[in-house]
């Protein structure tokens, strides 16, 4: 069964035509990975694909204000108190980010039991993983 879900992962992958963008490509394909692995309903579905959608936005816009934040810094030039300042940020930021970690899992579980809500966590890290794994794959052909 794990080799007839890699095979199937595998050419879902080769055979998404070539107009989709990468980043769509592979937003397809979590969709498949996670519905299937979490064995979703369709009633469940519809209520888990907001939220999940949601949170990947609103978190990757908390990751990407941190990061061009920290890009922005002069180490060179940069006082003391603008260095406090800066810590303070990252701080609100951090917070706000697990803020909305908690909302999250609070908003999952009203929708998938609790175990599905921690299997999801383990789904994403196995999805990460297969999709470096092709990447360098694909790198080294």
């Amino acid at each position: 069964m794990k080799t007839l879900i890699s095979i199937v992962f595998i050419l879902s992958f080769s055979l998404i035509t070539v107009a989709q963008s990468n980043r769509d490509k592979i937003k397809t394909l979590k969709i498949a990975y996670i519905t299937e692995k979490l064995n979703l309903s369709e009633k469940e579905a519809q209520k888990f694909w907001p939220i999940y959608n949601n949170f990947e936005e609103e978190n990757s816009r908390l990751r990407k204000e941190a990061y061009e934040a920290r890009k922005k810094l002069n180490f060179e030039t940069i006082t003391e108190e603008e260095a406090k300042q800066i810590l303070k940020e990252w701080r609100l930021n951090d917070n706000k980010r697990q803020e909305l970690e908690n909302e999250y899992i609070n908003n999952l579980t009203k929708v998938i039991s609790a175990k599905k809500t921690i299997l999801l966590h383990r789904i994403e890290d196995d999805f990460k993983r297969k999709m470096f794994e092709e990447y360098k794959k694909r790198k080294h052909h």
